[in-house]
């Protein structure tokens, strides 16, 4: 039986789990926490996502989850800048993070041994196989796959030379609020600042937001009550009722461009360890499970492990690279802080919404029936 070390078990690297077991594969992960399980707080999973882990034979995503109801864009006072109900765009589903972890995990079986506490430390490849080091412990397998996060070790090792991660000049904030609104949710655009909200399966809203400032500044509820307090409703009562230790804050990153290859012999690299990017399309953690995806798809087609990771390689990066730039591309507009370049911003943004809403009416006008 083929062996395969996968290294993080976050969302990306549970997923490769599963669908390594599914094509025969006897699966090891290694994860670096005391325990396996996920923190965070709401994740919005998109319908190619959610096709990916069913065919990966993971269900009750969409029973688990709410449709996320993006109710457009506004401005702080709560004019709308785009109403997104007559535009028909996809819309994702929302569920808590961990929860979509559970989901994943639960179809662990005999061929899937997960090891926490384990820190990886260095990898080597020869001609028969991958060794992952652990300090003094060496694991041995056919394949490994290196889902280790932004500022993978795996990454590191086998290209020293890429710049890594890139400081995207603002933080993010996010919480989870135990408030009854019947706002459908969407995002507010102000200066340099964003804070967008959408309904969880339970009731309560998950909600998050981005401003400008310097790296490793830190920040908690009282920054985000400083800065969004005056902001319209129902903001100010979903960070009133968020508890002030929950709320989480971290500085966005993503990785810098052109992307490393993400093969490199018999180790393959996915989600944030390959193509992490800025959360603006809510596109990372569904990336990651397209990833995983793909590659069990690769390597149940052929038995050539070469063959099949170039072809994992040749159908990821392009699109996963198109994804960090058009990413980082929407959190640039979306932080935008001169008061001019705002104003233009949403005006074209409207503009563009009202021609979006014309064109999807249209399109529904010529698919009804006579």
């Amino acid at each position: 039986m083929r062996t395969a070390i996968v290294v993080g078990a976050g969302i990306g690297g549970v997923t490769a789990a599963v669908g390594l077991q599914r094509c025969g594969w006897q699966v090891t992960v290694l994860e670096r926490a005391a325990e396996l399980g996920e923190v965070g707080a709401g994740l919005s999973v998109w319908p190619s996502a959610v096709a990916v882990l069913e065919e990966l034979g993971v269900t009750g995503v969409e029973k688990a989850a709410v449709p996320a109801g993006m109710a457009g864009m506004r401005r702080p006072g709560g004019r709308w800048v785009v109403e997104a109900a007559a535009i028909g765009v996809e819309i994702p589903v929302m569920i808590h993070r961990a929860q979509l972890h559970r989901l994943i995990t639960d179809q662990f079986g005999p061929g899937v041994t997960v090891l926490t506490g384990i820190t990886v430390t260095g990898i080597t490849q020869d001609a028969a196989g991958v060794s992952v080091a652990a300090g003094e412990e060496l694991f041995r397998a056919d394949l490994v796959v290196a889902a280790d996060g932004i500022r993978s070790v795996v990454r590191r090792t086998l290209h020293p030379l890429h710049p890594g991660p890139r400081y995207a000049g603002y933080t993010a904030y996010r919480g989870i609020a135990d408030v009854d609104i019947r706002d459908g949710g969407g995002e507010t655009w102000g200066r340099g600042r964003r804070f967008g909200f959408a309904k969880l399966i339970d009731g309560r809203i998950y909600w998050y937001a981005t401003a400008n400032q310097d790296a490793g500044l830190g920040g908690g509820h009282e920054d985000v009550v400083k800065a969004f307090g005056d902001w319209h409703d129902p903001i100010p009562r979903l960070l009133a009722g968020t508890p002030p230790e929950s709320v989480l804050q971290n500085d966005l990153y993503d990785l810098s461009l052109p992307l490393v290859p993400f093969v490199t012999g018999r180790i393959a690299m996915l989600g944030d360890a390959a193509h992490a990017m800025t959360p603006n399309l809510g596109r990372g953690a569904c990336s990651a499970i397209e990833d995983a995806g793909a590659l069990a798809r690769h390597l149940e087609s052929t038995s050539d492990l070469a063959t099949a990771l170039s072809q994992y390689d040749a159908e990821r990066r392009p699109v996963t690279a198109k994804l960090v730039k058009q990413s980082r591309m929407v959190g640039r507009v979306g932080q935008l802080d001169n008061p001019m370049m705002c104003g233009l911003r949403d005006g074209m943004l409207g503009v563009g919404g009202k021609v979006a809403g014309l064109l999807a009416r249209r399109k529904r006008m010529e698919q009804s029936p006579v």
